[in-house]
């Protein structure tokens, strides 16, 4: 008998990060739903369980070391291993993010969250993930994070957001650096663009939903042994860094 699958998806409890868990579980997959609010990640295990999935909750503040340290401790009393990591949590920061006006705060917290927080769950669960036969990290990034398409002449890449985009470039090139470093192990590493999607993180603006949005980091989650690893991607293939 094959062993279920066991993943966590950080920021899970709503958006993009509960569609990825949604879509994981229906393929029968065991998920963890990463989030700090005990109340929302509670009300996300709970609906996700009604629709057939086998989620448990996991108490997890990316920004917070004892939590994530926690939070691998739940993971290997539960399951004992890692299949699969998604690092979905994340924040735009408060606006305005103009440069020449930003308050320093802003860029420091969205760098936390979006970079540093990505770092720390990933070396903490890393001893979970060794002990997988197919161990996949999907860091869910930006298309504004791409230096190519920032410097572009005509391409769209958002108002200009001191804070958010260049902490997705910074997310990239960590991506980058895991895969260097880890080329010589069965982890594949990658980062994933979900495209504009209406979440809160956005008002609701996006014109994707965040079904959509977490197809790609889903494909990336289950990309064969000899599938790719330190590249960046969306929908339609991949993205230029």
């Amino acid at each position: 008998m094959t062993e279920q699958t066991i993943a966590l998806v950080t920021g899970a409890n709503k958006g993009i990060g509960y569609e990825i868990a949604a879509g994981l579980g229906a393929l029968g997959w065991s998920v963890g739903v990463g989030a700090r609010n005990e109340e929302h990640r509670e009300a996300a295990v709970a609906k996700l369980r009604v629709a057939g999935v086998d989620a448990f909750g996991v108490p997890l503040d990316v920004t917070d070391g004892a939590s994530v340290t926690a939070a691998a401790e739940l993971i290997a009393d539960r399951a004992g291993r890692l299949d699969v990591l998604v690092n979905n949590a994340g924040i735009t920061g408060s606006v305005p993010q103009m440069p020449t006006t930003v308050d320093v705060a802003t860029v420091r917290a969205a760098v936390e969250t979006n970079v540093i927080g990505v770092i720390r769950v990933t070396n903490a669960m890393l001893p979970l993930l060794r002990r997988s036969a197919s161990p996949r990290i999907v860091n869910m990034s930006s298309s504004v994070g791409s230096l190519t398409l920032q410097t572009t002449p005509g391409a769209e890449t958002g108002p200009i957001a001191v804070a958010y985009a260049p902490s997705k470039t910074f997310l990239n090139a960590v991506t980058v650096q895991y895969a260097k470093e880890l080329r010589d192990t069965n982890i594949l590493i990658n980062a994933a663009c979900p495209g504009f999607c209406a979440t809160d993180l956005n008002g609701f603006r996006g014109v994707r939903t965040p079904q959509q949005g977490a197809a790609i980091a889903i494909r990336l989650a289950t990309l064969p042994d000899d599938g790719p690893t330190g590249s960046f991607f969306d929908d339609a293939g991949e993205v230029p860094w």
